[in-house]
Formats: structure tokens, sequence, C-alpha cells
């Protein structure tokens, strides 16, 4: 955690210092560290202050940059649409005293956007919750198809799957801790490389010219909205992994998470099921929210993202495992071992459950 008293000249730079009483952390996020600026005598933040973890968004002018293209597209449109509570819908980011909506202290990056008052997030994944996530960021991706400025790829291929199978490759010839010598892994290999070129289809057909990109969220999770004390959707929050793609990130990351009836790294393979009833309320809402912009063979793919997503992030967990656990944290030597074979297990519980 950061110095009070940095934090508060931090702020400052954003925000009248007569309207900084304490600053206190705020949330548990994995990223970026985040903190409410409370005023005297409020019960609620009036703004939060986020230093930005610059070693994952290593470009933050593009970050921000795309951040402030689509909130104002977003509230643009709501404008013309004649949407009340439009400061509640829509993040909405504090300029600096330098004129952009950061700034740069020591080697740290910081920024401050408004605090969208009596919201609150779920955790928990529902039918419900679901389907309100399907229709939000169906609406997200709707509302940003006619975007004209250009919005960078602020993480590089971050869901392409074939650069995922080429990290893979790079690991086995490497082979750095001699990981290679297991049987289960090299059966894991095969159990992959069996599969790359069908799980290659999306980057097969965008090469074709019959698969577009799309302005995606790219980090869709049930805690990525905000709702109103009533439960409805009030905006669609955390842009940072804003950025083109192809709509199936959207779908098949939600769905890797949401519909899994296990743990991520779920040791008991049992427990791990894919769930349709999450799957069907989520598709329902997606369709909803994107009835204009699909195409029938994006569509006709939305399974195919379901399967996707797990089998990729299988490939992650073992070009790590055999990496010697160089980019995720783990908690024992066999952990990235052991998420390798949880998302493998969704991925064919998925695929089963998907060609019914």
């Amino acid at each position: 955690m950061h110095d009070n008293n940095l934090l508060i000249s931090i702020a400052s730079r954003f925000v009248d210092s007569t309207q900084i009483s304490t600053i206190q952390p705020l949330g548990n996020g994995l990223i970026n560290d985040t903190y409410k600026i409370m005023a005297a005598g409020q019960e609620q933040p009036k703004y939060v202050l986020q230093h930005i973890n610059d070693k994952v968004f290593t470009d933050v002018e593009l970050l921000q940059r795309n951040i402030e293209t689509v909130t104002g597209h977003i509230r643009r449109k709501y404008e013309a649409a004649g949407m009340s509570d439009i400061d509640r819908r829509v993040l909405h980011f504090v300029k600096a005293d330098t004129g952009k909506t950061y700034v740069k202290v020591g080697e740290e990056y910081w920024r401050v956007m408004d605090f969208i008052a009596d919201s609150v997030t779920q955790e928990a994944v529902t039918p419900q919750s679901a389907y309100d996530a399907g229709r939000s960021f169906g609406d997200f991706e709707s509302l940003l198809a006619d975007v004209k400025e250009p919005i960078g790829e602020i993480i590089p291929n971050f869901h392409n799957i074939e650069f995922r199978l080429h990290q893979l490759d790079e690991a086995i010839a490497a082979d750095p801790v001699g990981r290679m010598k297991d049987h289960e892994v090299r059966d894991y290999v095969k159990k992959i490389k069996d599969l790359a070129n069908e799980m290659s289809l999306s980057e097969q057909l965008y090469r074709a010219g019959k698969l577009p990109k799309r302005i995606c969220h790219c980090d869709t999770k049930v805690n990525n909205m905000l709702f109103d004390k009533n439960g409805n959707v009030l905006c669609i929050i955390d842009l940072d992994t804003v950025m083109p793609s192809f709509v199936f990130s959207d779908f098949g990351d939600f769905l890797r998470s949401a519909a899994n009836t296990g743990a991520e790294d779920d040791p008991n393979l049992g427990n791990i099921h894919f769930n349709m009833q999450i799957y069907n309320a989520f598709l329902e809402g997606y369709l909803e929210g994107t009835p204009s912009i699909l195409t029938s063979m994006e569509r006709d793919l939305l399974p195919y993202a379901a399967c996707l997503f797990p089998y990729m992030q299988a490939v992650r967990f073992f070009a790590d495992y055999i990496n010697g656990d160089t980019y995720y944290k783990v908690k024992y030597p066999e952990h990235n071992m052991v998420r390798t074979r949880a998302q493998w297990k969704l991925f064919e519980e998925a695929k089963v459950s998907l060609s019914k």
C-alpha cells in the first residue's frame, strides 16, 4: 500500500484539495491498486483514485486514450437518446493539472474517476446475473459498433489462440526446468496439438476475411458491472482491456468462469461440469444486446467460443508450467498443472454439452 500523504498529494493533482479528507483502500483488484477519496462529512466517496499497473498496461497513454474514446462515445449516444442519470451509467475520468486523465509520479501512473453513488457489484453467478451480463456486454459492443476513432490493441495477441500455441511450442522446445520428461506432460502436449488446427478456426476465418474484429470489453465478468440497489445494471466498468477482438472474447471468456461448476484450479475434476443453464441465460441476454451487429457466422460460432476459452486457458497454464511457473502466481509446485487439468476438463465438458 502507498503512503497516505503521497496519495493525498497525487489526488490533489486531479481534484480540489478541500474535497479530500481521507483516502482509503477500495476493493481487492488483482491488477490495479484502488482507493476511495472521502470528503469531510460525506458517507460515500466522491472520487476513486487508482494506481495503474504499467507492467500489464505498458502504454498508459494508449490505455487512457482508448478509455476516453469509449466512454465519450457511449456518453454521446446516451445524451442523444435522452437517457436520464447518465453520470451513473458511464464512467467519467477526471483531468489532472496536466490536462490529461492520468499523471506520472516518480515511476508510477495514476488516474481519478468519479465514484458512482449508490452502486454495488455482484459476485454470484446466477441465471439472472448471467442474463444481465450477456445483455449488458452485448449492449456495450453494440454501442461501440460505430466508433470512428481508432482503438488500440492494449495487450497485443491477448486472445489470439495461434499466438498462445506458439508460446507453448517455445516452452516445449526450451523445456527450461525439465518438465517434458513427465509422461502426463507429453500426453497433454499431444492432446492440445491434436486439436490445435480445429481450435484455431477464428484466426483462420479472420485471415480469410470472413470474421470481423469489433470493439470488445475482453474481461467479461459479473463483477465488472455496477448495479443499483434494486439489482438493475447501471454500467460496465474495468475498461482497461477494451480493444479490437472477436466477439468470441466477450462471449467465451465470461462462460469460462461463469459456467464452470468447479474452481479454475479445482484438483477434483469430478467437480467440473459445464453449466448449460448459465450458458443459455448468458446467450439469451447476449443475443438481445447484439440484435443488429452480429453476422450469421458469429452467431453460429458462439458455441465454438465457449469451448475456445477453456482450451486457450489450458494452453496458457500448461505453457507456464513447462516454463517453470514464470507468469502465473502458484501456491505449490504442481499448481499450474492442476489448473491445466481443470481447464482441459472444462473444455471437454463444454464440447460435449454444446454438441448435443
